[in-house]
């Protein structure tokens, strides 16, 4: 197997750290390789992009001011700050982050926010995800990290918005499968095949665009 340092590409990075789960077959000493490498690689990719990681400090920094003393607050911005700047490396050929990431990231946050919980909460966040993309391809600055954020964004916010506002069995059970499922089935498949697969595509065609307009407007008129 290749080292994750002969691939320049993020996508093949970790397809190469991947392939160390499905060849170790996911025995302790395969995740703890894999962990040390993943570990490893993002402190780097992080490294050599400094301007990124700062403003992605001091946006999540702001962010924090406005969590405090609030559920789950400063905890779930301090995790989307690990969590982003783990993955600075999927910013490729970039150096910093751009308003469409800025937007992307916001929404990620917004259930630690004061807004996240009003009735206005679900149509503002589908107006974030409608500019973050538009705004990204109109200024050529789309990236895989991007693309990835949107993804989690959808699938934090959301969950989380059905799981903690909606009263209705069923819609929490829908919005799961529209959004945490498909995150765990991708994940499944990556581990299984040692690769990440691809992502559906087109985005509007999917369950999920549909559910954003009924838990949002269900959300906006309950209360």
């Amino acid at each position: 197997m290749k080292s994750v340092s002969e691939f320049a590409d993020s996508r093949a990075a970790t397809d190469a750290l991947l392939a160390i789960l499905r060849e170790g077959h996911l025995s302790p000493p395969a995740v703890a390789r894999f962990l040390g490498r993943a570990a490893h690689r993002s402190l780097r990719q992080a490294a050599n992009r400094p301007r990124a990681l700062v403003e992605l400090t001091v946006l999540h920094g702001l962010l924090l001011v406005l969590a405090a003393g609030r559920r789950p607050g400063r905890l779930w911005v301090a995790t989307s700050w690990a969590l982003a700047a783990a993955h600075l490396g999927l910013l490729e050929r970039r150096e910093r982050l751009t308003a469409a990431d800025t937007l992307t990231l916001i929404r990620a946050n917004l259930p630690a926010l004061p807004c996240g919980a009003s009735r206005w909460s679900g149509p503002l966040a589908i107006t974030l995800d409608l500019a973050d993309g538009p705004l990204a391809r109109r200024h050529g600055t789309a990236s895989p990290f991007g693309d990835y954020a949107d993804t989690f964004a959808d699938a934090a916010y959301w969950t989380w918005l059905a799981l903690r506002h909606e009263p209705s069995r069923t819609v929490r059970a829908a919005a799961v499968a529209a959004w945490a499922l498909p995150v765990v089935t991708v994940t499944g498949i990556a581990l299984r095949r040692g690769a990440m697969p691809e992502r559906p595509r087109p985005t509007l065609l999917r369950p999920a665009a549909a559910m954003q307009g009924i838990v949002a407007l269900r959300h906006l008129i309950r209360r």
